[in-house]
């Protein structure tokens, strides 16, 4: 290359790497003035020099390892190289390569220590982890060893002990490379084909890695506990693992040691030659088959798999105890509940428990029509799905349908979609909107009570269609941080200038304008910080724009989930957060989740799939895979609307996980518990997706007895959701309900399941707080049951003749609510609303019947009382059905054999077979037989027709059956 070449090269490179370091530099100064906001810079600080930490440490040791290895292997070199044809060639590498060997050695060294760097820094969590492990003051129930052990020390040594064993074989491979180059090492030639320096350094390196092969053995004993028992899918260490491959796994420990000193001996000290040491390798490896390997699978194959049951019955206890302790199913209450029933009680119509808060109000149904009665502009939006919480509105405790009036800026008009209206104007939502969760009015619409414009709610209120007051009254409603602020804005106004922010609208000819005065944002007033922040978002306007002041500020990170993962990275955050009015401000709350894949026995489980159902990512954030067997609800976070300050709550405060990461963090980055606000812990609720993984693992650890747990007679299922969300499992629901058993109502999260292969109701399960604690509740019904499980009773609500008639003549413009099941009187009350959406465009979705059943009774009804007065008033057993009379035939009577004599015939014969479903009492049979009618019905009409075109065909005339 000409000298301009390598000048033009020097620079282009120079460029890219200024560049380069531009961009980090950038990032790292924009990510501490964050962090600097929220008064949180230990945990970037402590990531950040744990990281480097690690990868300097990691760097060094590895790249000084090989570089000493290859430099030794070099050192060890022959005085006077061997000769011969082989040697010739070498030697022309060693010219080319004798006067750089060490830059070469270094630049090769550099290269793999960069990468091992790399990847060490990943491993910053295990590392903080491993150095601030506290006690878990729990002991495995094998070896007696803590658990912290296999949570906070296991995960690291495995690392340490993986990257030894890839240094190793790479040393050796470098060294083995050297010495073959500089005649050390040959393949062919007279004499000894390696020097003794070239035996006793390669030698080494090869004991090194059978003593690692050692301590790994040592390691896997201990991982044993978080196996796979076979055959039975549990986690944890069977009875081939512990009787056979725990003992082999220490004799071949032993075997390792005398392997590894015997090649020592043998080769350097003793005969000087490699076939010994070869022998004890191939011994090794023998053993480690014969062992490790054919041994336990004999035992696995004629001891085991025979009497499985009884084998594994000590390990499957062991699984199914730890199993329920790492998820908090071992405080699980379960109370047996009677369940013969099938007739509506006569007290269910002045019941004063559980039906003065049935919800009516869908929180996945109704944001549009939030959006239609409350946005007022078209650029405000509430979001995909709203969220329930409760509150006491003059003296009574309801629940609420709540959701947050914010910005969605995909909606800005073309006019309005410009760099000063998106990020200094349109900067915030406005108000907390909510309507009791149990109540409709006007034609179906919710009663709202809170989050109004100036004059929004006086005509509707005089319509009676929402309250003429806030009941939720809050003193800043301003919404700057939300689920649906995508986009960072550039707030605060110079001296004296008017204030820029769009506000709300007033009734008035001009809408409201305002200028944020929080303590949120990181100030960018210096020309400094506009350029800083000009580079890192490529925008020249914070530079050129004159909204860009000296007492701006930005706020970006304004998603609440994403700000609360940024402050606490180790948390695994639940995918529902929600809005709560707390002490007059407006704040989300957060369930963070402390989570291991490390408890001996515990039963590991995919948390995404765990947590899936059929309104994931429609509303609620579908959580990462991940593998876990421990799970805690440790952290309440709360991230302020107005400001956006983050407050990390400690909520389980003997969660030993939370205990480390604390301490990892300086020991004062969560708040404790007895630190809460008590108006903030009245908006606490069970978490969602914690529920979930209690709900899912519940349906087969309900089941305390190793054999019948092996056997699976009484697994149960979480149902798909009968509202008809595909194949996906129903969501749980929150509800303000008191369940047999409890005393007074409670603001609970519940779910249904059925048995495994059945769709009758199995067992209801619940999670809610009493006196700050969580409660996890199973009512089980009796085995022998026949209530209806919710994919039955929806079956069993659509198959009734006036309710199925009613949903064909509104068609696509149905939308089915939420199937609540409600325990009552020995029986179960299921309740669904449906919504009509009229045709159109922008259509929103309204109240407009309630469909009920308990039993085998089925009503559907204007409103909830009304259905209620219909199940009481209910006095016979089978559906109400309506009964179609053979429709007449006009003109000649048919001929037998004709089509319309066989149309007839049909006719006749569906109508056998309805009125045998209604007696009996067979719903699915009733829906075949109603769909066949009809059309026999049809063929006979076009039969008719066909037979006699002169004469009309009239129409059946319905009869009651």
């Amino acid at each position: 290359m000409s000298r301009r070449g390598r000048a033009w090269l020097i620079v282009l490179t120079g460029l890219l790497v200024f560049f380069a370091l531009i961009g980090w530099v950038v990032d790292a100064w924009t990510e501490w003035l964050w962090f600097d906001e929220l008064g949180a810079t230990r945990v970037f600080t402590g990531q950040l020099g744990t990281r480097l930490g690690l990868f300097g440490v990691f760097g060094l040791i590895i790249g000084a390892f090989l570089f000493g290895n290859l430099y030794l292997a070099y050192k060890l070199r022959p005085f006077l190289p061997p000769t011969g044809v082989e040697q010739q060639t070498l030697e022309r590498y060693r010219y080319l390569l004798g006067p750089h060997l060490n830059r070469w050695f270094l630049l090769l060294s550099g290269v793999i220590a960069f990468f091992g760097g790399l990847a060490a820094q990943g491993h910053w969590q295990q590392w903080l982890l491993f150095e601030n492990a506290v006690p878990f003051g729990q002991k495995d129930p094998q070896f007696g060893t803590d658990i912290g052990f296999y949570v906070f020390k296991l995960p690291f040594w495995q690392y340490l002990l993986n990257t030894g064993f890839t240094v190793t074989v790479l040393a050796l491979l470098g060294a083995m490379g050297v010495h073959y180059l500089y005649g050390g090492v040959r393949l062919a030639g007279p004499g000894d084909r390696m020097t003794t320096g070239a035996r006793a350094h390669l030698t080494s390196l090869v004991a090194l890695f059978v003593i690692l092969k050692a301590i790994a053995y040592v390691l896997d004993r201990r991982a044993l506990l978080l196996d796979t028992i076979t055959g039975t899918g549990l986690t944890g260490a069977g009875y081939t693992d512990i009787h056979a491959l725990l003992p082999a796994k220490e004799m071949l420990t032993y075997i390792s040691v005398i392997v590894a000193i015997a090649i020592l001996i043998f080769s350097n000290a003793w005969l000087r030659n490699l076939t010994w040491p070869g022998v004890a390798l191939g011994l090794l490896a023998i053993s480690a088959v014969a062992i490790g390997g054919i041994y336990p699978w004999g035992v696995q194959t004629f001891q085991v798999d025979p009497s499985r049951n009884s084998r594994e019955a000590p390990y499957i206890e062991r699984a199914i105890a730890s199993t329920r302790s790492a998820y908090g199913l071992d405080a699980a209450v379960s109370t047996p509940y009677s369940s013969e029933t099938l007739v509506p009680p006569a007290s269910l119509a002045d019941d004063k428990t559980i039906v003065p808060n049935i919800r009516l109000l869908d929180p996945a149904v109704v944001p549009e029509t939030y959006t239609q009665f409350s946005q007022v502009r078209s650029f405000y939006q509430f979001g995909d799905k709203l969220d329930i919480d409760r509150y006491t509105v003059d003296g009574k405790l309801a629940d609420y349908v709540v959701g947050v009036r914010e910005i969605e800026y995909s909606k800005l008009s073309a006019a309005q979609n410009n760099w000063i209206n998106r990020h200094t104007v349109f900067t915030h939502g406005y108000g907390l909107v909510a309507a009791p969760a149990n109540t409709t009015v006007c034609n179906g619409q919710p009663f709202f009570v809170s989050g109004f414009f100036t004059g929004q709610s006086k005509q509707s209120s005089e319509q009676g269609c929402s309250s003429p007051t806030d009941k939720l009254p809050v003193e800043q409603p301003r919404i700057y941080y939300g689920e649906r602020m995508s986009d960072y804005a550039v707030v605060g106004s110079s001296d004296g200038a008017a204030a820029a922010e769009y506000d709300r609208p007033t009734g008035d000819t001009s809408d409201a304008r305002y200028t944020y005065t929080g303590k949120g944002g990181v100030d960018i007033g210096s020309t400094w910080r506009r350029l800083l922040y000009s580079i890192k978002y490529a925008e020249s306007k914070f530079l050129l724009a004159d909204a860009v002041n000296g007492n701006s500020k930005i706020l970006y990170e304004r998603d609440p989930r994403d700000r609360v993962q940024k402050v606490a990275p180790f948390l695994t955050l639940d995918g529902d957060p929600y809005p709560a009015a707390v002490n007059g401000r407006i704040v989300w709350i957060v369930d963070g989740y402390t989570t291991s894949a490390n408890f001996p026995y515990s039963q590991r489980i995919d948390l995404q799939d765990a947590t899936s159902d059929s309104l994931t990512g429609d509303g609620t954030f579908r959580l990462a895979k991940q593998e876990i067997n421990y799970i805690r609800n440790s952290v309440k976070a709360t991230v302020d609307a107005y400001d956006g300050t983050v407050t990390l709550y400690q909520f389980d405060d003997k969660d030993p996980v939370l205990q480390a990461w604390n301490k990892a963090f300086g020991g004062k980055l969560i708040t404790p518990k007895d630190q809460i606000p008590a108006e903030l812990a009245a908006h606490f609720r069970y978490p969602a997706d914690m529920f979930k993984v209690q709900r899912d693992l519940l349906t087969r650890f309900h089941v305390n007895n190793a054999n019948d747990f092996f056997n699976a007679p009484d697994f149960w299922a979480v149902p798909n959701d009968p509202a008809g969300h595909g194949d996906a499992k129903q969501p749980p629901y929150y509800l303000l309900t008191q369940l047999p058993g409890q005393t007074e109502a409670r603001f609970q999260l519940t779910s249904a399941v059925t048995p495994a292969a059945r769709q009758n109701l199995a067992a209801l399960i619940s999670g809610s707080y009493v006196d700050g604690k969580p409660v996890l509740e199973v009512l089980e019904l009796n085995k022998d049951n026949r209530i209806p499980g919710p994919g039955q009773a929806q079956q069993q609500m659509e198959n009734d003749g006036a309710v199925r008639n009613q949903l064909n003549i509104w068609g696509p413009n149905v939308v089915k609510g939420n199937l609540l099941s409600l325990p009552y009187g020995g029986g179960m009350l299921y309740v669904e609303p449906i919504y009509l959406r009229s045709s159109g465009e922008k259509t929103y979705p309204l109240l407009e019947k309630v469909l009920l059943s308990y039993g085998d009774k089925v009503a559907f009804a204007d409103t909830l009382a009304e259905g209620i007065k219909q199940l009481v008033g209910t006095t016979t057993g089978t559906p109400p059905v309506v009964t179609p009379e053979k429709p007449p035939t006009t003109g000649t009577p048919p001929v037998t054999g004709t089509p319309l004599a066989a149309a007839a015939a049909k006719v006749d014969q569906a109508i056998d077979d309805l009125r045998a479903a209604q007696q009996k009492g067979d719903f699915e049979a009733y829906g075949k037989a109603l769909a066949a009618l009809d059309a026999a019905i049809k063929e006979f009409e076009t039969a008719n027709a066909a037979a006699n075109p002169t004469t009309p065909t009239p129409s059946p005339t319905p009869t009651t059956g």
